[in-house]
């Protein structure tokens, strides 16, 4: 930004405000869109926006083209603006294997992730931190950010001791740009390393420190399965500790109705996250998440402690009581936006509360820069939604990546 003075005939000097750029012949053009109806996620009411350098340069009631005629132009009344959903949960390099070799998840793929309306995700390891490495997850999250895409990471897996890139998980959050956090730990589930108290109180006490000497968030993301009273060993590391349950997101929190009963009264505590890709694959056992988004809200729960995540590309796996495999399904990024678009539609939640879990929550717990909200300064990740709650066109990073439907920006390999 540059100013301006300039003497007027009254004999005031004023000053006058303007956007500046720098000359140069790689910038890459403008993009100004009109008389859109935007949600920040909070409603602004309608605006237009001016999009430059991968970044939001101006939000105004009204923005003259003949201000910026080397911006592309689109009007787009009638539409809704959004920021593009962050999934702070996905297995970008493959999971699985809980059925043998064959059961093997792939990679994330561009398009899969850009035709969900994801524009950020965080991977993570998984089920299997002995053949897979988390080395392989960071590759990845490098991979995505080269093709446009904005990524990070949680280091670790299931098990304990927790696997690392460095040796260390505390050195893995100083020192790797990537590495926000610590997950997903296995917890109240037969995969489970089964960690003692004081060895979660160690895990996230490293987390803790590594996230502050990283300026990083140095949250554990914690996988929940179908054991009774699943949050017992966090409640019992928080009451022998210094931690605090904002130390901890919890995930998977819908998967049945003892663990949802018990989030009920969790979530008014610490964080929640809803995993949205399982339904409707075990719709005797899940909470539809666009549901448990209304009856965690109703129970009490605040709306800012609760976060959607897909758990795409793992696997979605179905055991017996004798803990045998019966059944095997995979998740998509795209379930974000479908439990979205129902929880406004079916449950009749308000745009903006629906759109939290999915953008500025995880971006203020997992204190994602630039991400979560559309405002002057942030990266320009916005989707342009249809009253249905379609998604229409999409910016990653300032970018058409979707436009009229169709994914224009896919991998290297697609």
């Amino acid at each position: 930004m540059v100013k301006i003075d300039k003497k007027y005939s009254d004999g005031n000097l004023k000053t006058k405000v303007c956007l500046f750029l720098p000359e140069t012949k790689n910038r890459p053009p403008m993009l100004l869109i009109k008389n859109v109806s935007l949600f920040s996620p909070d409603p602004l009411g309608i605006k237009d926006i001016l999009i430059g350098e991968n970044t939001i340069l101006l939000i105004r009631d009204k923005i003259e083209h003949n201000h910026y005629p080397d911006a592309e132009l689109i009007d787009v009344a009638g539409l809704i603006a959004v920021p593009g959903i962050i999934d702070n949960h996905v297995h970008i390099a493959g999971a699985g294997g809980e059925g043998g070799p064959a059961t093997r998840t792939p990679e994330l793929t561009l398009s899969k992730m850009f035709s969900g309306g994801v524009t950020t995700v965080i991977g993570c390891l998984g089920t299997d931190g002995f053949t897979r490495s988390v080395e392989s997850v960071l590759m990845k999250a490098k991979s995505l950010r080269h093709e446009g895409a904005s990524a990070w990471i949680w280091t670790g897996s299931y098990q304990v001791p927790t696997p690392s890139i460095t040796g260390n998980i505390g050195r893995d959050l100083a020192l790797i740009e990537e590495v926000i956090g610590v997950g997903e730990l296995a917890l109240s589930d037969h995969r489970s390393s089964c960690p003692s108290t004081d060895e979660l109180i160690r895990i996230a006490s490293q987390a803790r420190v590594g996230g502050m000497l990283g300026k990083k968030a140095g949250i554990i993301n914690i996988h929940l399965g179908d054991a009774k009273d699943p949050f017992r060993p966090i409640h019992e590391a928080v009451s022998k500790s210094e931690l605090r349950y904002t130390q901890f997101l919890p995930t998977h929190c819908n998967r049945n109705s003892w663990i949802f009963e018990d989030a009920c009264k969790y979530g008014k505590s610490g964080y929640l996250d809803i995993t949205t890709s399982s339904w409707p694959y075990f719709p005797d056992e899940e909470v539809k998440p666009a549901t448990a988004l209304r009856l965690l809200i109703e129970s009490g729960v605040p709306a800012s402690n609760i976060t959607f995540s897909s758990d795409a590309c793992g696997s979605l796996p179905g055991f017996d009581e004798n803990g045998n495999l019966v059944k095997l399904e995979v998740g998509f990024p795209s379930s974000n936006l479908r439990e979205f678009a129902d929880a406004v539609l079916i449950e009749k939640l308000s745009v903006e509360t629906a759109l939290k879990p999915v953008t500025s929550n995880p971006a203020t717990i997992l204190k994602l820069p630039r991400k979560g909200f559309i405002s002057i300064g942030m990266d320009a990740d916005i989707i342009l939604l249809n009253e249905s709650m379609q998604m229409i066109h999409l910016f990653a990073m300032g970018k058409w990546v979707v436009r009229d439907n169709i994914v224009l920006k896919k991998g290297s390999y697609e």
